[in-house]
């Protein structure tokens, strides 16, 4: 069964998605995504000048040997642009080979390990008021692990909390968050650390307060802390039984991780920005984390991030994976079938795609009793509509950027 064709297509339905369409010469579709927040057209450079002229006439079976070869044949190797691209066409490709099979993709995978995949959503608000009544919105949903963000005081916006200014998208819908902003340069937002630190326990308490012990709560640092401001911001969270507290200091400085793992016991979740199960090598096997937050659609597709996976059962370290509105339905899909079957499956990020989005895509997952369970039709369970997706171009748009009050870009 040969590629006869592979074509890259630019959507966006509310907000910029990347999607592979590969087709086989006996006409079996599958649909991979590549989408890059706010770099999609140069994952689309990417795949289209140097990824699909060599898929064309290969055999749609050998997903290994097809994986290896987009990633040692380049010579240049991971990166984020270079890592999604083959996340869009291992995905597809798998896709196809449960379609041939007639079974839903999670049953290649090792069948599952569970009934459904727990799922957190994002819960925010500009101040605790506002907070709770999204918390109570999740809650009433079913969700049952839910992330909570706040804004700062002193600060007029926060990313991460759907109420700031550079969460809007245009229109009255609101994401618990799209940070992405349709515009010709990224939005700027200032940034106050200590303002940060003092007021992130007090939102946890006030919340244990209004909701009790049984919610899973998450908080995301975004990179921003140093780490000793990460080992304070642990420890001080530790009376509220967080399931975790994620990327509290840039991922690239890796022997940071010991620094806070040594100073408080709450878990610790790292990932999203990295591409490859070279990025978690030190990480992993030091047990400096406890979640693995990579997403399929960054991170070389599911044969990579099922590689991740079975190194990080080797040291008891979960899944976590990032699952943001700019991972398309098609990303999510597959997170989902392979979390159904890791035995070290932790959760699953999920934000709620726009009508739109769903309307284009088509997902038939499942969202219930806090979890997603994917259908049992063969393939991913995608209905993608190609002529739904060609009513929506392209429009650019970027993640914000933060700054110091003194002016200085922010690292986060």
């Amino acid at each position: 069964m040969l590629i006869e064709r592979a074509d890259v297509i630019v959507t966006s339905p509310g907000r910029n998605f990347l999607t592979l369409k590969i087709t086989t010469d006996d006409g079996v579709v599958g649909y991979g995504d590549g989408t890059l927040n706010g770099r999609e057209l140069a994952v689309a450079g990417y795949l289209t000048d140097h990824v699909v002229p060599l898929l064309i006439g290969r055999d749609a079976h050998t997903i290994e040997d097809t994986w290896q070869y987009l990633y040692r044949g380049a010579y240049w190797r991971r990166g984020p642009v270079t890592m999604a691209a083959i996340a869009a066409v291992d995905t597809a490709l798998w896709d196809i080979k449960a379609k041939v099979a007639g079974l839903p993709l999670y049953q290649l995978l090792g069948g599952a390990s569970r009934e459904r995949c727990l799922v957190y959503g994002h819960a925010s608000g500009k101040d605790v008021p506002e907070l709770f009544d999204s918390v109570r919105e999740h809650l009433e949903e079913g969700f049952r692990a839910i992330r909570i963000q706040t804004g700062v005081p002193g600060l007029d916006s926060v990313y991460g909390v759907a109420s700031s200014a550079a969460a809007s998208i245009g229109d009255d819908t609101r994401y618990d968050y799209e940070p992405a902003r349709r515009s010709a340069l990224p939005a700027e937002e200032s940034w106050d650390t200590r303002a940060y630190l003092r007021h992130v326990p007090s939102v946890f308490e006030a919340v244990r307060g209004e909701f009790g012990e049984d919610i899973a709560l998450l908080h995301d640092a975004h990179h921003r802390l140093t780490p000793i401001q990460a080992a304070k911001l642990g420890k001080s969270l530790e009376p509220y039984d967080l399931f975790w507290l994620e990327d509290v200091t840039p991922a690239e400085n890796q022997e940071a991780l010991r620094w806070v793992r040594h100073h408080t016991t709450t878990p610790l979740a790292i990932g999203e920005v990295f591409n490859s199960v070279w990025d978690y090598q030190h990480l992993i096997r030091e047990q400096l984390i406890d979640y693995v937050r990579s997403p399929i659609t960054h991170a070389g597709g599911i044969t990579s991030v099922r590689r991740i996976m079975d190194y990080a059962a080797m040291y008891q370290v979960k899944s976590g994976m990032h699952g943001p509105t700019d991972v398309s339905p098609v990303g999510l899909a597959a997170a989902v079938h392979l979390g159904l079957a890791l035995h070290n499956f932790g959760i699953q990020e999920y934000m709620v795609h726009s009508e739109q989005t769903r309307e284009v895509f088509g997902p038939t997952y499942e969202f219930a009793l806090g979890g997603l369970r994917p259908s049992e039709e063969p393939g991913l369970g995608i209905h993608f509509d190609d002529d739904l997706a060609a009513k929506y171009p392209y429009e650019r748009a970027y993640l914000p950027v933060n700054r110091l009050q003194d002016g200085t870009i922010h690292d986060w």
